[in-house]
């Protein structure tokens, strides 16, 4: 049998966490996937983790040794199913971008595996939607060009592409026209990895923060050696506490850089602190737990040590500052020192993102385009919640928002809660529109700028209501 040299076979664990497009809630142990991605190099030796749950490779081999594509696809879904792996779905087609597309296209077929015939990749990505093949920004710009298909996308010619969008546009723009094989996106094979999760039991359970972290020290510097042995960091790690009745309290930590003994001993300490409070029950309610029974730590994501490592100059001043906000942290507990940063959104307090030291900034919102939001310069004083405002006409009365969405009166004098603002309204910006989630009832809101005689400037918003107009202040510019 001939199978052409880009033919790729990827298989979805569809129940697995991050694999699927809803990860599954497991009842059992914490799930790794290194395990399952061992038993596989046993099937497949040349095989790529493309994320837990998600593998690919090239299909010449395994259908060459097993009879065909379609034979080699029944072996990886016989594998899953006697692994109890749950859900999976196999898609073979020219490039891996194709072929995962095609294990992740709904509905499923009924024997689990979607092959696309070879050359018809484009074809069959054509109809999909543009958010399939692109990162969240351009899944976002392109529908709002008029571009709602991978086929829409792939006509478009790759150098206006590339001036317009840089190079990922281009990147997805190959992928729409199912060219990823062609233009080096190679099989990256991979050995199985070392699992490096760790495990203690208690017995009696520990109900004590500081001795717990005393009987888990050994444990943390065991874990840290482990990875530095194959020259890895941990960047996110999973703590998982189960106490003496069986619940397991898990959460995954994340750092800036990498865990040291002393940040992930730290973790164990913060999140133990969190539980001992309840372990104990509240007042006329039935015991919850007399201690925890068992401690597991694992790693969730991890680095090459390489890339870490200091430049030519170190990064002193750097580590001097860590270490000092470690410290304070210490004392005042995970919520006591933190960092700020800008996210996306529309509202100035929407963009506000406040992360605790020692964790990476999580971005809850897309960078944009944010139509509505306010441009630079930004007010230099934020109100979090915006105080109560009133904006009034020279004879008194609230000023209102008409039909066609300007003020309904020449604003003359403003008064905001707990504020002194003399002074009159000297100039004001045109109100422009904020909407969002209309279908669940949310008011209209306008956002003007306004400054006073005195030099004052404010940035109000306005919830319109039927005819009522609230108006508030929402910073203030120095």
């Amino acid at each position: 049998m001939t199978v052409p040299p880009e033919r790729v076979i990827v298989l979805l664990l569809a129940d697995w966490p991050q694999a699927g497009e809803a990860a599954a809630e497991d009842a059992g142990e914490p799930r790794d996937f290194a395990p399952v991605f061992a038993k596989l190099t046993e099937l497949v030796p040349e095989i790529e983790q493309l994320s837990p749950g998600l593998v690919a490779m090239r299909a010449r081999g395994p259908a060459r040794y097993y009879g065909g594509e379609r034979a080699a696809a029944a072996v990886l879904l016989e594998f899953a199913r006697e692994e109890g792996l749950g859900a999976a779905l196999v898609g073979i087609a020219d490039g891996r971008f194709a072929a995962e597309q095609a294990a992740r296209l709904n509905p499923p077929l009924a024997d689990g595996v979607r092959v696309v015939e070879p050359g018809e990749s484009a074809a069959f990505l054509s109809e999909l939607p543009v958010a399939c093949g692109t990162d969240e920004r351009l899944g976002q710009l392109l529908p709002g060009l008029g571009i709602y298909t991978l086929g829409a996308f792939a006509a478009l010619p790759e150098d206006a592409v590339r001036a317009r969008f840089g190079p990922a546009g281009v990147l997805a723009h190959r992928h729409a026209r199912g060219e990823d094989a062609e233009r080096g996106e190679p099989i990256r094979a991979q050995r199985a990895a070392r699992d490096f999760a760790l495990h203690l039991d208690f017995e009696p359970p520990i109900a004590g923060t500081e001795q717990l972290a005393f009987a888990c020290s050994a444990l943390v510097e065991r874990f840290i050696a482990a990875l530095t042995e194959e020259r890895l960091v941990c960047t996110s790690l999973r703590v998982t506490l189960t106490d003496d009745i069986g619940i397991r309290h898990e959460r995954d930590w994340a750092h800036p850089r990498f865990f040291s003994p002393q940040d992930t001993l730290a973790r164990l300490r913060w999140q133990s602190e969190t539980l001992v409070a309840g372990l104990a029950g509240a007042a006329g309610e039935e015991r919850a737990g007399a201690g925890i029974a068992a401690v597991r730590i694992a790693p969730v994501r991890t680095d090459r040590v390489a890339s870490h490592e200091p430049g030519l100059w170190t990064s002193g001043p750097d580590e001097r500052v860590h270490h000092h906000l470690s410290r304070a942290q210490g004392l005042l507990g995970p919520s006591g020192v933190g960092t700020v940063s800008l996210d996306g959104g529309r509202l100035l307090l929407e963009r506000q993102r406040f992360t605790y030291w020692g964790s990476a900034p999580r971005r809850e919102r897309a960078p944009g385009p944010w139509p509505g939001a306010l441009t630079a310069p930004l007010p230099s004083l934020v109100f979090d919640p915006p105080l109560r405002a009133r904006l009034l006409d020279a004879a008194g009365a609230s000023v209102g928002i008409d039909a066609e969405e300007l003020l309904a009166a020449t604003p003359h004098t403003l008064r905001v809660e707990a504020r002194e603002t003399p002074g009159t309204v000297r100039g004001w910006s045109k109100p422009w529109p904020v909407r969002e989630r209309w279908w669940e009832g949310r008011p209209d809101r306008f956002r003007m700028q306004l400054e006073l005689d005195t030099g004052d400037s404010w940035l109000l918003l306005a919830t319109v209501r039927e005819t009522a107009v609230s108006w508030f202040a929402e910073g203030h510019y120095d």
